[in-house]
């Protein structure tokens, strides 16, 4: 039987308060930036909310692929896409939207560093406590014990087509999967949003 992990699904409410903390903490830290670079695709709303609540106007992406339908094929963090944007003499806050194993915002720091920035900083809406990349700033820490798998606004129905399709597996139908992803992942989805995924993921 497939793998599905425990889930626990992020609002918007969520999302937001997330983004006040870190720009808080930022600004307590009297550490605005000049420069935000967002890793997408998961760090690119945060990033864009963290520079609105900062007033920071030059904010540039750094790719990395890892986890999910994105992951590497040998698992490791790679940078795909390099910086859209010049950092070097600048002070810069790299933003996540969570560091698990951390190796995705560890390895976009180090390749922010090598481009000669004046400060680099880094941040991530969660901190999951077994991440061996601490960032410097982040809103939320959860402990290893409590490891949940996050269903960010922005990769919702990236997610749901992933973990239904592996609900799938033990037992099609839009309602035996449905129950599956309450009982296996505590994720309580609506019929009408299996519907939706079901033209293009085999659960039917």
């Amino acid at each position: 039987m497939a793998d599905l992990p425990r889930c626990r699904r992020a609002s918007w409410s969520d999302v937001e308060g997330w983004a006040d903390r870190v720009a808080a903490r930022v600004r307590a830290a009297a550490a605005i930036p000049e420069t935000i670079v967002g890793l997408t695709r998961g760090g690119w709303v945060p990033a864009r909310l963290v520079a609105d609540r900062l007033g920071v106007k030059h904010l540039i992406s750094l790719r990395a692929q890892h986890w999910g339908v994105t992951a590497t094929p040998t698992g490791a963090a790679e940078l795909t896409e390099g910086l859209s944007g010049p950092v070097s003499g600048r002070s810069v806050l790299v933003v996540d939207d969570i560091t698990d194993t951390g190796d995705s915002l560890g390895l976009a720091v180090r390749h922010v560093t090598e481009q000669r920035p004046k400060r680099v900083e880094s941040a991530a809406f969660l901190h999951i406590t077994h991440s061996k990349f601490v960032p410097t700033y982040y809103a939320e820490e959860i402990p290893r014990d409590a490891w949940v798998w996050v269903v960010f606004p922005w990769n919702y129905w990236e997610d749901l087509a992933t973990l239904a399709e592996r609900a799938a597996e033990a037992g099609r139908g839009l309602d035996q999967v449905r129950a599956t992803l309450r009982e296996r992942c505590g994720l309580d989805v609506s019929r009408a949003d299996l519907e939706r995924i079901a033209s293009h993921v085999p659960i039917g």
